[in-house]
């Protein structure tokens, strides 16, 4: 048994490690995309310009920081910055809150009876599972789970016949306030199947440092 032990404690260790050497972290985003190409879908290359909203011309310092933080995802696509000869107009949206999950309940199945026995005697008792919703009058509020949400639009023009060409929106949540640095990660999730993307909303892991 003390074998086994020490050999589950190395197994553990070496997992924690590599997690800790690898400096990676998964962003996890909902994302829905949608296209509706006039002429034939952009190819390698294809040239385009920011454009922006009112709103985000009364704030240029922080849409800088959001467009800047997409040049190299919309790079991945085949799309290239040149305002001059640009087929393209992408819009980024990028709105950030704070919420918090709430939940009443024991959790999800229902009570058991439990029996063991041992080098050192037997017992009998019974346990509740903890975790999931419960209704009755037994339920009681989980603590708030705090989580900061991000949600980022990409919307594209075509400036040939000015008509929206492709959208897309991507979900994510964290429990910490990372600022801009999750930004890429979501955009890359956000442009992913670019420039056809499927149909319906899919969920979509990128590793980021």
């Amino acid at each position: 048994m003390k074998r086994f032990l020490k050999i589950i404690l190395s197994i553990t260790f070496m997992g924690v490690l590599l997690a800790g050497c690898s400096g990676l972290r998964v962003v996890e985003s909902d994302v829905s995309a949608f296209s509706a190409w006039t002429s034939a879908p952009p190819g390698p290359n294809t040239a385009y310009r920011f454009e922006r909203l009112p709103s985000q011309q009364v704030q240029a310092a922080r849409q800088d920081l959001i467009e800047g933080s997409a040049i190299a995802s919309l790079a991945k696509v085949g799309l290239v910055i040149d305002p001059a000869k640009a087929r393209l107009a992408i819009t980024i949206t990028v709105n950030t809150r704070f919420a918090a999950r709430t939940g009443y309940g024991y959790g999800y199945g229902s009570p058991n009876v439990f029996l063991s026995a041992g080098n050192f005697g037997s017992s009998v008792g019974f346990s509740f599972p903890l975790g999931g919703p419960f209704s009755g009058p037994f339920a009681t509020p989980f603590p708030a789970d705090p989580y900061y949400l991000r949600e980022i639009r990409i919307q594209m023009r075509d400036l040939v016949d000015q008509k929206v060409v492709f959208e897309t929106t991507a979900l994510s949540d964290s429990a910490r306030d990372d600022g801009y640095a999750l930004l890429p990660a979501i955009i890359d999730a956000a442009l992913l199947g670019f420039p056809q993307p499927p149909p319906g909303t899919r969920r979509i892991k990128v590793e980021t440092n």
